[in-house]
């Protein structure tokens, strides 16, 4: 809440404040409730519409700002040996749609493409041994271009309506852990 109330503050405080931008992933089960749920209550409090924009939307769009030509994979560290990852064309729209990848069977689809795009977020960094062996190029680690900055979130919230906060909904590329516990424990007892 203090970075967000610093955003606000160098906006020229939340009066200066006409829409809110929420990332709704993909991430972590407990991380995009706890955003979202910060940003419904957030705009239910100051009055302000409130638009949810996809995580690696935001990050492309910052692959794209570094000077990227040509087609571009938004990468995510999925957790679990896991990326979530979409591909984006030069302009910005969406190839592939968000998913869930092991990064070798990532980096075997990025090498049945014929010209390999620019590859950037935290999954790049963490894989980069795995995803760079198709020619693939990877800025270096500490490169900015790897973060999701909340100017993106927010550009892309601004640039086209959306649903507002009752639409606001996480996006999930597989089952939260509890659910995954919940059947290995059954699964243990059936044993």
């Amino acid at each position: 809440m203090t970075e967000v109330e610093g955003a606000a503050e160098a906006a020229g405080g939340w009066e200066a404040v006409d829409l809110l931008g929420v990332g709704v992933g993909p991430g972590t089960f407990t991380g995009l409730r706890i955003g979202i749920a910060t940003g419904r209550g957030l705009a239910s409090s100051l009055g302000l519409p409130v638009r949810g924009v996809c995580t690696l939307d935001a990050l492309a769009a910052g692959i794209g700002e570094a000077g990227a030509g040509g087609e571009r994979l938004a990468v995510l560290d999925g957790w679990r040996g896991e990326v979530f990852a979409a591909l984006y064309a030069a302009d910005g729209s969406r190839i592939w749609e968000p998913a869930v990848y092991r990064p070798e069977e990532l980096a075997a689809r990025l090498g049945e493409m014929g010209e390999p795009p620019t590859v950037a977020g935290s999954g790049a960094v963490r894989f980069r041994y795995e995803l760079t062996q198709g020619g693939v190029r990877i800025a270096d680690d500490s490169d900015p271009v790897h973060r999701v900055a909340a100017r993106h979130v927010c550009a892309l919230a601004a640039a086209e309506p959306g649903e507002e906060a009752a639409g606001l909904a996480p996006i999930y590329l597989r089952p939260p852990d509890a659910e995954r516990w919940l059947e290995r424990d059954a699964s243990q007892r059936a044993r």
